[in-house]
């Protein structure tokens, strides 16, 4: 039965973004809620200016409509969608910033931290009123240690950290899309192996809104999802592995992720130390555009990868 519900959820989810898509995107464009492409990215992406931001509204409103309709009114659900809408008005804040005045960067990065740093401690109060386990478990060795007060610096490093990569891996047709479907969807398979519907009920709206969405960000996007919605999924996707107790686990599943906000940092540090860069371009996907792949190759191959890496993930945890 718990199942059924899920499969329901993602489909509902699913409908309800295709739905809302040609209602919203053509309202964006008359906002001229457009993209504004950076002048020092690959030269391709210019063609993309003005396609209409700010689309993971319709993510963010689809996935919580699902989880409302089918998910249970408790404390889990609340935290859920406390980290993800939280994160994602932050986002919504900034790209609303970047296109009514015309600030190509949004809000500055100490704003943009503040945000997330206020909506992570609401996040760890509830986790504390819930009576959240403070363990952190090492996957497959079945051994686990108790970080106490640590694990809520703990938990606002990882919210800060996942939300950023997850934000670093939007910049190309559907690839963020693709990959957090492919991660929320590996959630919810732990989250029913644990027994915990309610967790796979959400990840299951988030991967059928993303799908939907994806419908119209395929390549070529019609609507990029924008701050609001890559914050969103990223303060959505930490708080689904907190709450499933696979924390350790999204290096792994979130693998895609991982490795795009570590060549941010490479690059950065590199450049900054040794006057140098490592790649042609950061994150890691400019780089292979950069040097021949196509749009729509880049964004197979990380696809891939993110499946791969979920199902080693999945394996470890012992699901498969």
């Amino acid at each position: 039965m718990d199942f059924n519900i899920v499969m329901i959820t993602l489909g509902v989810a699913f409908l309800l973004a295709v739905i809302m898509g040609p209602l919203f995107i053509p309202l964006l464009r008359r906002l001229k809620f457009g993209q504004q492409i950076r002048g020092e990215g690959p030269q391709s992406h210019l063609k993309k200016s003005g396609t209409p931001t700010m689309g993971g509204i319709i993510i963010m409103l689809a996935l919580a409509l699902a989880v409302l309709r089918f998910g249970e009114r408790n404390m889990e659900t609340v935290t859920l969608l406390v980290a993800t809408l939280g994160y994602g008005f932050v986002g919504f804040l900034d790209d609303y910033i970047k296109i009514v005045f015309k600030r190509s960067l949004g809000l500055t990065a100490r704003q943009k931290l503040l945000g997330q740093l206020v909506v992570s401690i609401v996040v760890c109060v509830l986790l504390v009123q819930m009576g959240h386990s403070t363990d952190i478990r090492i996957p497959y060795l079945h051994f686990s240690f108790d970080l106490g007060w640590l694990y809520f610096p703990f938990v606002v490093f990882l919210m800060l950290g996942t939300s950023n990569a997850v934000n670093f891996t939007d910049g190309l047709d559907g690839l963020l899309a693709g990959t957090s479907a492919i991660a929320f969807g590996a959630y919810a398979i732990i989250a029913l192996n644990n027994t915990q519907p309610n967790i796979a009920i959400f990840s299951a709206a988030v991967v059928g809104a993303v799908l939907g969405f994806l419908v119209f960000n395929a390549h070529p996007a019609k609507v990029f999802m924008g701050d609001t919605g890559s914050l969103g999924l990223g303060g959505g996707l930490t708080v689904v592995a907190l709450l499933t107790k696979a924390e350790l686990l999204l290096a792994l599943i979130g693998g895609v992720f991982l490795v795009e906000i570590l060549s941010v940092i490479i690059q950065v540090v590199s450049f900054k130390t040794r006057g140098k860069r490592v790649f042609k371009m950061s994150p890691i996907h400019h780089h292979f555009e950069l040097v021949g792949w196509s749009e729509w190759r880049v964004v197979i191959s990380f696809w891939t990868a993110g499946l791969i890496l979920a199902g080693i993930g999945l394996y470890i945890n012992e699901v498969l």
